[in-house]
């Protein structure tokens, strides 16, 4: 059995990788959005559009990678 403190100190890592988490999905979205808008503005190349798409998908996928740890992690810590 774990004690309390340590308890506590996993619980709040694990939220704050959540929210740092949760940061990079709305920073993500926010910046494609904006790339996107300002790309089509100023006739920006398809190329560097497919760019900003790849990289926002890179940081979806990290930020489900790292939602997914936490989630086990919690699952785990509560059996």
């Amino acid at each position: 059995m774990a004690q309390p403190d340590l308890d506590t100190a996993r619980e709040q890592s694990l939220a704050r990788r959540t929210r740092v988490a949760a940061m990079v999905i709305a920073a993500t979205m926010l910046l494609w959005m904006g790339a996107q808008f300002v790309g089509g503005r100023i006739g920006l190349a398809p190329r560097f559009a497919f760019l900003f798409d790849l990289a926002a998908i890179a940081a979806f996928v990290w930020a489900m990678i790292v939602l997914y740890q936490i989630r086990r992690a919690r699952r785990d810590s509560e059996e």
